[in-house]
């Protein structure tokens, strides 16, 4: 089939385009197949929220709820269950990409976000994902969260792929890419092979906008800040992952035959209707780099997206449009730290809805 033109040169420029949803029913229907073939998808992200839609709205998981009804199983082991049989055959589905590409062709499946802030369940939930689905083209994501650190470098240590979900700030950014790097020189201490090993860092751009933007207009600031932020601080975020990724410490370990964590630009709708919805995509054009878009905004793309200035070439200007916000009474450690304790709720709000579907369906079904 024809791939789309702004997508297939998105995919020239080095950003690797994923799908932002799964459900059983875009697997069964064709539709991911379709995404992958049409418009240039090589990997899938999943979260809480995405799961709950997908279950609550499809009759698909009923022969398997049904049966796991009949032997009474837990509301907890369904859930792994139903979720894990969806991202093993979206691996399935995705593994010619990932033998093409020897990279991409990757489906995320997220810790329970309720274990956030327990560094050890994380770690241990993350390996027990790993087992479970038993893809190599698999992704688990962990949370950014202080306690989210150290699990990210012992599941890298245990030659798990991690992709590191809910970073907002620059600081935590940094601590991200540290923690891949001790898993990297853990792992190598210790006779393990880096063969497979892969990660991503999920830095989240719509959701700066959207509080930053409270905030400006709480503050009475000029219009002209707004809608700035969440673009210009991704772009900074490119700078640091250049800047560590071209680092001697680096250099050692890629002579061992590792491979860079690439920075993944999520939360890529645009929230604010007054904006391109674009933007998010436009703006954000960088090799190495991976954008997983809801349909709606690859569809966007795929119709009337245009290149914007090369994040290599913005970095002056977006310490303008950081240090702006600043001088506009904006606190931007409270906003990050706002941010991450809502992005951790929204998900664990998420995965309770799920968990609460999930049971009424197995007594429904008992």
């Amino acid at each position: 089939m024809t791939q789309n033109e702004n997508l297939a040169q998105l995919s020239k420029a080095g950003v690797a385009v994923w799908l932002d949803d799964l459900s059983r029913d875009r697997i069964r229907s064709g539709n991911l197949q379709s995404l992958v073939d049409e418009y240039s998808v090589v990997g899938v992200t999943t979260n809480p929220t995405i799961f709950a839609a997908a279950i609550s709205g499809s009759d698909s998981y009923d022969d398997q709820l049904h049966a796991m009804a009949v032997r009474k199983v837990s509301v907890e082991e369904a859930l792994r269950t139903i979720t894990a049989a969806d991202v093993r055959d979206a691996c399935d589905l995705l593994a010619p990409v990932a033998a093409r590409t020897g990279r991409d062709g990757r489906v995320s499946l997220e810790v329970a976000p309720g274990l956030a802030h327990d560094t050890d369940a994380t770690a241990a939930e993350a390996a027990h994902l790993w087992w479970l689905v038993d893809r190599p083209n698999l992704f688990i994501k962990i949370p950014a969260t202080e306690a989210g650190l150290p699990a990210i470098t012992t599941s890298i240590a245990a030659g798990i792929s991690v992709n590191v979900t809910l970073i907002f700030s620059l600081d935590r950014y940094r601590a991200v890419m540290d923690a891949y790097l001790t898993g990297i020189e853990q792992r190598i201490a210790a006779g393990g092979s880096l063969d497979g090993i892969e990660s991503v860092a999920s830095f989240f751009v719509s959701r700066v906008d959207t509080e930053i933007d409270k905030r400006l207009d709480a503050a009475g600031a000029d219009a002209s800040v707004k809608g700035k932020a969440g673009i210009a601080n991704a772009q900074l975020a490119y700078q640091a992952y250049e800047e560590v990724f071209s680092s001697d410490r680096w250099k050692a370990l890629e002579t061992e035959g590792a491979r860079p964590q690439r920075p993944l630009w999520a939360s890529t709708g645009v929230k604010n209707p007054d904006y391109s919805d674009t933007m998010y995509i436009s703006e954000l054009i960088a090799p190495d780099t991976v954008n997983t878009m809801p349909e709606k905004t690859m569809k966007a793309y795929a119709d009337h997206g245009q290149p914007g200035a090369a994040v290599q070439s913005s970095y002056a200007d977006a310490e303008k449009v950081m240090q702006s916000v600043a001088d506009a009474g904006v606190d931007l450690d409270d906003v990050f730290r706002v941010l991450e304790d809502e992005g951790v709720q929204k998900f664990v709000d998420a995965w309770d809805e799920l968990t609460t579907s999930v049971k009424e369906q197995l007594e429904d079904k008992s």
